[in-house]
């Protein structure tokens, strides 16, 4: 039976012991009055409204789909109910300004929220995950009507929003974005064009739906210098519906639940977002946001798949395993988590999660401070760490969302393969987080190209320092250490290849695999001195913990050497065959 079990201990050992940000919250102003305890309410509500809530309709709606009547897409039963509920429990605002009605929480706590959301039903999770990037946007570049008639609405989640960026021809190069927007004389604009794939286009969960609108004016430059953002509401402000027509719903791989539109804007009325030709600018704030949420997708599928696997793996009796447990009784056979190939999947599949769950959230309390510190140089410096984290994590840890729910497969063998085991919702529910929000391939040019070998070199070489400062004498002090050197010697080596115009981009995959390992060699050399440091508490499970971190760094940081092998090589790749 699938199942999920919110790892709420695991997140506080790594939010309260590994990160201590309570020691953080304590020192910023907007954070002052929350504490440990109640940080663990929050997460413990959390869990209970993902667990009881969410996960009953997830594999309901998998199969039911959405579906287009006439103007309007209905989403599976059980949505619409559920994201009331979410909505009175006031979790779209957690992380919003309380001036403008939100509850003022960090977004370490957010990060937590979503992880669980995920896990639990990544389709409905679509609707809500776009909220807090579009309330971000509206409020840093809306104009004081934007503000005043839409924000408190999106704050609260009353009403729901939708990134429309894509085209036909416009995918990753948004430079080639048609959509017109023409000026009226009552200053706002004249929406038209077409687009795709548009998460929560349309839908009947919200009373209204928010629609952020790459577009361009007349006489705009062309490419991506002359993108404008406008925003364009389902219902406008007098109620009138807006010319904004969905074409059709896309038959997708997986995420079934959410409705992924084709629509196209008939001289919709819309406002501009923003300065003109600057829309792009304003748009980062709603991706990068998003680009977080996407990595944290990758988590949620991952932390499901492992758990599941692991109650698979100690229910499923297949042969008699060559070392069997001290005082274990005679049996025909044993559980297949007593085989080495099941220990070791499984080891990887935790090892990982672990992992990765305290480089995620190092990314979101770096966010919560470059928002939040009173100090400018340590904002601007937390706000440099988080955009060179944001990338890492959009792209490696959706792919380990999408190759772990894989491997966790395997261990169902051909019972993995059926609809009624749950997993193989997850393998297709995890593909498509690799692809949106920027192609994983874009996520690496992004990193090495744009920043590490472009104007954010000094905050990279400052993240390196950071990273060495916590290698110790220990054996995780010295493989980070290692991790670190090696991440140097291949910014030179490409640096040193600056003349050739492909050497970056040829090697920019392995090269954000590797800065991956090494936050993994860091993440794992954290949770084994926190857990060292807490091991009075509970030494059983801390002890667990140590172990786990010790199984990545002896089976999966070893994967490194291959990714710096081949970014210190360069080798230049072959002409694609006709």
């Amino acid at each position: 039976m699938w199942s999920y079990q919110a790892p709420l201990r695991e997140m506080r050992f790594v939010i309260e012991d590994v990160l201590r940000a309570p020691d953080a919250w304590r020192a910023t102003p907007a954070f002052a009055d929350l504490d440990a305890d109640t940080a663990a309410e929050v997460l413990q509500q959390a869990a209970r409204f993902a667990t009881e809530v969410l996960l009953p309709i997830n594999a309901a709606g998998d199969r039911e789909g959405c579906r287009l009547e006439g103007r309007d897409v209905k989403t599976p039963a059980g949505y619409a109910a559920a994201y009331a509920a979410f909505v009175e429990g006031g979790w779209p605002a957690l992380a919003c300004d309380p001036a403008l009605g939100g509850q003022g929480l960090p977004q370490l706590l957010n990060a937590a929220l979503y992880e669980m959301l995920v896990a639990t039903n990544h389709g409905w999770t679509m609707y809500p995950g776009l909220l807090h990037g579009a309330y971000e946007t509206v409020k840093a570049h809306g104009s004081a009507f934007l503000r005043d008639t839409y924000l408190p609405k999106i704050a609260s989640g009353e009403w729901l929003a939708a990134m429309a960026l894509t085209e036909p021809q416009a995918g990753s190069d948004l430079g080639l974005v048609r959509t017109k927007a023409e000026p009226r004389a009552d200053g706002t604009l004249a929406v038209s064009g077409g687009k795709i794939f548009i998460s929560g286009a349309d839908h009947d969960m919200s009373a209204n739906i928010v629609h952020l609108v790459l577009c361009r004016l007349p006489d705009a430059p062309p490419g991506t210098k002359g993108l404008s953002l406008a925003l364009v509401p389902k219902f406008l402000p007098d109620g009138t519906r807006n010319a904004i027509h969905v074409d059709g719903l896309e038959h997708k791989m997986g995420i079934h639940g959410s409705a992924t539109c084709v629509l196209h804007y008939e001289a919709a009325t819309g406002w501009l977002v923003g300065e003109p030709n600057r829309g792009l600018a304003a748009m980062f704030l709603m991706m990068n946001a998003a680009r977080l949420h996407v990595a944290l997708q990758g988590l949620g599928h991952l932390e499901m798949a492992a758990q599941n696997a692991r109650r698979q793996a100690h229910e499923r009796l297949q042969l008699r395993a060559a070392v069997r447990p001290a005082g274990a009784a005679p049996a025909a056979a044993d559980p297949i988590a007593w085989h080495p190939a099941m220990r070791r999947t499984l080891g990887n599949l935790q090892a990982m999660a672990e992992g990765l769950r305290v480089v995620a959230y190092r990314a979101a309390l770096r966010l919560d401070e470059a928002e939040h510190d009173e100090d400018p140089a340590r904002r601007e410096a937390a706000s440099a760490e988080a955009a060179l984290l944001t990338p890492v994590l959009k792209a490696f840890a959706t792919e380990q969302g999408f190759r772990g729910a894989s491997d966790a497969l395997q261990v169902w063998g051909g019972y993995g393969y059926v609809r009624e085991a749950g997993i193989e919702q997850t393998v297709r529910d995890a593909r498509i987080a690799m692809v949106y929000e920027g192609t994983n391939e874009i996520q690496a040019i992004d990193l090495l190209q744009r920043k590490v070998l472009g104007s954010m070199a000094p905050a990279f070489d400052r993240l390196l320092d950071a990273l060495a400062a916590d290698a110790d004498g220990s054996d995780a002090g010295r493989a980070l250490a290692a991790q670190v050197q090696a991440a140097r010697e291949v910014v030179a080596a490409v640096r040193a290849r600056s003349a050739d115009p492909e050497a970056a981009l040829a090697v920019a995959d392995d090269f954000l695999a590797g800065c991956a390992h090494l936050l993994l060699a860091w993440a794992w050399g954290a949770i084994e001195r926190a857990a060292t440091q807490a091991r009075e508490r509970d030494a059983a499970w801390m002890d667990e913990r140590i172990r786990l971190v010790r199984h990545g760094r002896e089976w999966l940081l070893p994967q490194a050497t291959v990714h710096w092998a081949r970014v210190r090589a360069g080798a230049a790749l072959g002409a694609v065959a006709a």
